[in-house]
């Protein structure tokens, strides 16, 4: 192990204590800064995004006991949580666990098994991870399964640990991790090319990243939003932008559309399926208006319509990404940053969604270690 010989041994950071509201979110200056195991490297934190993960674990939203929308529970949580299977894999979470899917920053140490070369690289952490010794399509999450972003200090995988060169600051490079990988992973999971898409929640982290990742594919893209955000999807690349409340069957025609990027769900999604063509695919990896829909078999069955679900991501997503980044080929959407002591307004801020893009914490600093 090559650690720097001035690092502390405690750390600022925010520990989720339990599934819950705000308060389970606590700030603290004491917590222990974490050391590279074998394989490992230590990573000095520059800045952490926030996402709905980030919110979803805290309130418990993955336990099957939870029917309603993310909103509902976002500040309070929910009283039905069943923390036996509130998590990414059904397994109960460890607590504290220092949240964060998004982490950026560069790598000040390393454990045994690594070139002490990569100390110095600044860095993206892939949020999905594969689990080698279990079942192919399962994975674990940083911030969920491991320790993240949201501290000083972080350690990763180096095998997940990407460098990356570009002239992105680092609140700007914590866009990326977890919405554009899950973007990335629906598209390529749905084999998109030349071809219509609806993209629903498009003003968020993930909706905003699919449009610019679906135009370079050359798809032509309808964007959902409220009608405020309009302009600035438009901006991103959007070919038409809906408003999120319109009846999406009135506005399109029938048969429209050949591929449904989806992050809402909720009580309108019967309508995702009337869209789409004979033959069409949606793709979703979220729920935020309500994970319980109604689906006519019918409308499945006589429209050979394909369904996938889009969590685990092969090893080739992360790198993919990295490369559009360094050749310029997508952009962030940097909507705020916030202290991370400000965690609590940050959250209430993105519960809110009056922005398009992302939202970024910052750590304190803790000084130059490299």
């Amino acid at each position: 192990m090559i650690i720097p010989d001035n690092l502390p041994t405690v750390m600022h950071g925010v520990q989720l204590i339990g599934h819950g509201g705000f308060d389970q979110l606590v700030y603290r200056e004491d917590l222990p800064v974490p050391l590279p195991d074998v394989g490992d490297v230590l990573i000095q934190v520059t800045a952490a995004g926030v996402n709905n993960t980030d919110i979803n674990t805290r309130i418990g939203w993955y336990s099957k006991s939870v029917t309603m929308d993310t909103e509902t529970g976002g500040a309070d949580g929910f009283k039905m949580v069943d923390d036996e299977d509130a998590s990414w894999t059904g397994v109960p979470l460890k607590f504290p666990r220092i949240q964060g899917a998004d982490v950026c920053g560069r790598i000040i140490g390393v454990g045994a098994g690594v070139d002490p070369s990569r100390i110095g690289e600044r860095v993206l952490v892939q949020t999905m991870q594969p689990m080698r010794e279990a079942s192919q399509i399962t994975c674990v999450t940083m911030g969920s399964e491991y320790d993240g972003g949201f501290a000083q200090y972080a350690v990763a995988r180096s095998e997940y640990t990407f460098a990356v060169k570009c002239d992105w600051s680092d609140a700007e490079l914590a866009t990326i991790p977890c919405a554009y990988s899950t973007a990335e992973n629906m598209l390529q999971r749905g084999q998109v090319g030349l071809e219509t898409i609806l993209v629903t929640g498009a003003s968020g982290g993930v909706g905003s990243a699919a449009i610019q990742l679906a135009k370079r594919r050359g798809a032509q893209v309808i964007a959902l939003a409220s009608h405020n955000k309009h302009q600035e999807l438009i901006a991103l690349g959007a070919d038409q932008v809906l408003d999120r409340n319109a009846d999406i069957t009135a506005e399109l025609k029938t048969e429209s559309v050949d591929v449904v990027i989806d992050l809402v769900a909720g009580t309108s999604w019967p309508r995702l399926l009337e869209v789409l063509k004979r033959g069409g695919r949606y793709i979703t990896a979220g729920a935020i208006a309500g994970p319980i829909v109604e689906l006519d078999v019918r409308t499945l069955y006589l429209k050979d319509l394909t369904l996938f679900g889009a969590t685990y991501q092969d090893d080739k997503i992360f790198p993919c990404l990295i490369s559009y980044i360094e050749s310029g080929e997508i952009r962030p959407i940097l909507a705020a940053t916030y202290e991370l002591a400000d965690i609590t307004r940050a959250q209430e801020d993105f519960l809110a969604k009056e922005f398009t893009g992302k939202l970024v914490l910052l750590p304190p600093k803790s000084g130059d270690m490299v």
